[in-house]
């Protein structure tokens, strides 16, 4: 398992692929894969042994929990420590402070976000759509940790030249920030642009004080082997980002 470099100590973070190996056949192609989502039509089962296979892969890091959401595209962050959710909450924003809490985010296409202190006593992650960035569930799980996050790291999202939009989404977001008027390129339609989700994250980070901004730098579309993507094909599976906090007892 590859983790995210330059973290603080105990910190682990990464992105699951399409391959993994142990993932269970499918009977779906379009499904095949390590597919982590259940609400995509697959085999409940199968998901939840490839949802038990994370947590096994996990465990020698010092996890005994993992928790999930029903991701909406909101602006609902939850912080979770010793809750025991029988249905996983709604929601598209993570925080605790408990370590051996692996926080989970569900993404093909949209873009996980993963926050930290540099302490390495609080951490969270966001699923961020452009519904999701433009209402604020970045600000919101920022407003949500009980310490000013020091860091972050962009997981794989859809890349800029792959990512055509209507002009409402550039409005949504150069309403709220003038200076994300940069964020966004002419398309090959009349009102029509190419938004950069990255550059859109980054800098509502930085304008939040976290300066410290890793990732960022793959595309789920354009890199099949490794992501799976829903504009590539509508039915599709998931990946996670995962972050939590090696347990130190």
């Amino acid at each position: 398992m590859q983790f995210v470099q330059g973290l603080p100590a105990g910190i682990y973070v990464g992105q699951t692929r399409v391959h993994h190996p142990e993932t269970c056949p499918s009977e779906q192609p379009e499904l095949e894969g390590f597919n982590l989502a259940l609400h995509v039509s697959d085999d409940a089962l199968r998901v939840q042994q490839h949802r038990m296979t994370l947590l096994k892969d996990f465990t020698g890091y010092g996890v005994t929990k993992i928790t999930w959401m029903t991701q909406t595209h909101s602006t609902i962050c939850r912080t979770v420590n010793n809750n025991i959710y029988f249905d996983a909450p709604e929601g598209d924003g993570l925080v605790t402070q408990t370590a051996g809490h692996a926080l989970m985010m569900m993404t093909a296409d949209c873009l996980p976000v993963v926050l930290g202190n540099a302490e390495g006593s609080e951490i969270a992650n966001l699923h961020a759509g452009w519904r999701g960035l433009a209402g604020g569930i970045i600000e919101n799980t920022i407003a949500e940790m009980k310490s000013a996050p020091d860091w972050a790291w962009l997981g794989a999202a859809i890349s800029q030249p792959c990512f055509e939009v209507g002009a409402e989404v550039k409005t949504a977001f150069c309403s709220k920030y003038a200076e994300l008027e940069s964020a966004f390129e002419l398309g090959n339609q009349a009102g029509k642009y190419y938004a950069d989700l990255y550059a859109i994250a980054r800098f509502i980070l930085k304008a939040h004080g976290v300066q410290t901004v890793l990732g960022g730098d793959q595309c789920s579309y354009r890199q099949a082997d490794e992501y799976f993507s829903y504009r590539r094909h509508a039915k599709t599976g998931r990946m996670a980002t995962f972050v939590f906090m090696g347990n130190k007892n």
